[in-house]
């Protein structure tokens, strides 16, 4: 049973493409290309041909009626930066793809760990406490990315329940303890006072 802690969203099913089964898939996160494909050779495979470095058995994981369901990728090709056409394995039907338009897609928190911290994507942080690398205190828990405009934010959730903005800015991330899920900030004086 795969647990809601284990993973974190990377986007959401669009519209039903063509007749086969295919969907649109609109991510914020590319990790399940850079997973499934990892230290791939250039050039393409020829057909049937499994490219060197793919993995087996990585599943995006869909939300369905409120249940997270594994499914696995059978091909995809890219429309553009933030959108492919996924046939996934088992769906081969318009009214099969049907039930999973506008599902919220997920990825599993595993993967994202085995990448380089250059390499992670800002969504992974979602759950992670905020502390203030200063005084060690609680800032709160980031609840969502703010990536809306060039800089982008950390939206941290504070133990009254209000919230703070904060600039996902490397040069203000201290440290990030991944076991601990904790993001230890250098932040300026008075930012969290605005």
């Amino acid at each position: 049973m795969i647990r809601p802690e284990d993973v974190y969203q990377i986007g959401r099913m669009g519209k039903v493409h063509g007749l086969k089964g295919e969907i649109n898939f609109q991510f914020t996160d590319d990790i399940w290309d850079r997973i499934i494909f990892e230290d791939t050779p250039d050039g393409l495979p020829t057909e049937g041909e499994k490219p060197a470095g793919q993995r087996e058995s990585v599943p995006l994981i869909c939300e369905v009626d409120g249940i997270l369901v594994p499914f696995f990728i059978e091909e995809y090709r890219f429309r553009s930066d933030s959108t492919a056409i996924v046939k996934l394995e088992g769906i081969d039907t318009v009214d099969a793809a049907q039930m999973l338009v506008n599902s919220l897609v997920y990825f599993e928190k595993k993967y994202q760990e085995e990448l380089g911290e250059d390499e992670v994507s800002l969504n992974y942080f979602i759950g992670f406490k905020m502390v203030d690398g200063d005084n060690g205190q609680d800032i709160g828990t980031i609840t969502e990315i703010d990536d809306k405009t060039e800089n982008w934010l950390f939206i941290v959730e504070r133990a009254d329940g209000s919230e703070v903005m904060i600039p996902a800015h490397e040069e203000f991330i201290a440290e990030i303890r991944q076991e601990e899920k904790t993001m230890v900030m250098d932040l300026p004086i008075g930012l969290l006072d605005l």
